[in-house]
């Protein structure tokens, strides 16, 4: 008998679920960014996303909802804080932006080490659309006037304390009524009285409905990042 094919699930135009494994169409062929496979389907070169390296990809690997729900709309403008090196900054312009930014997407890509911003402008130079900038995502005012307007979807990953009240002042002021906010909250980076983790991430879900959002879904990243949570949080006040 002949070898079956492998199922596999359109996420979005761009991000497709093959069998185990995660990938995103290249908006820039032929380039690897952070050293991930490249392969072909049908024709056409995609990047694996690598769910080890990339909370936003362990998250949709692991939610038990409908995983497209956590991409944003395709052409929209994002605002990512945290952006690090670039890893999920990247997929995340294949999906929201294509080839020479067809679909006329923005990703605001805000990180506060000098270093990061070396590679994210590195990264920017070959992906229009993408805007990399040096900031405190505590401080918006030396970088807020790049966003003019209110976001649909924000993304948070910072390792610092009070992530959670970041997140908050953030959505307040760049994501909509309705938009939805994604924050990585890493437990080591909180301070917390040592009642366990789960008890950490249970205040801070409550601290997130008390300040005015729907916590959708939080989702453990168990298996790609230990001691992390993403809680999927929609704005409605």
């Amino acid at each position: 008998m002949g070898k079956s094919k492998q199922r596999y699930d359109m996420l979005s135009w761009a991000v497709r679920l093959e069998g185990r494994s995660l990938w995103s169409e290249n908006a820039n062929p032929g380039v690897s960014v952070y050293g991930e496979s490249l392969r072909k389907f049908s024709g056409t070169e995609y990047r694996r996303w690598d769910p080890t390296r990339s909370k936003l990809a362990a998250a949709i690997m692991r939610t038990k909802r409908n995983k497209s729900l956590l991409l944003p709309v395709a052409g929209s403008t994002i605002l990512y804080l945290g952006a690090g090196h670039g890893t999920s900054i990247s997929h995340l312009h294949d999906h929201l932006c294509g080839a020479d930014n067809d679909l006329n997407g923005r990703i605001v890509a805000v990180d506060l080490a000098p270093r990061c911003l070396r590679d994210l402008t590195h990264l920017a130079s070959g992906r229009p659309g993408l805007v990399a900038i040096l900031g405190d995502a505590r401080k918006h005012s030396g970088w807020g006037v790049l966003m003019p307007h209110q976001v649909n979807w924000l993304f948070q990953d910072v390792a610092q304390s009070g992530q959670v009240e970041i997140f908050i002042d953030a959505c307040r002021r760049f994501l909509t009524v309705g938009g939805l906010g994604l924050l990585s909250l890493k437990a080591a980076s909180e301070r917390w009285t040592g009642e366990g983790e789960h008890v950490l991430f249970t205040k801070v879900e409550q601290q997130l409905i008390e300040n005015g959002f729907d916590v959708e879904e939080s989702i453990k990243l168990t298996g790609y990042e230990d001691n992390h949570v993403l809680f999927v949080a929609r704005r409605v006040e």
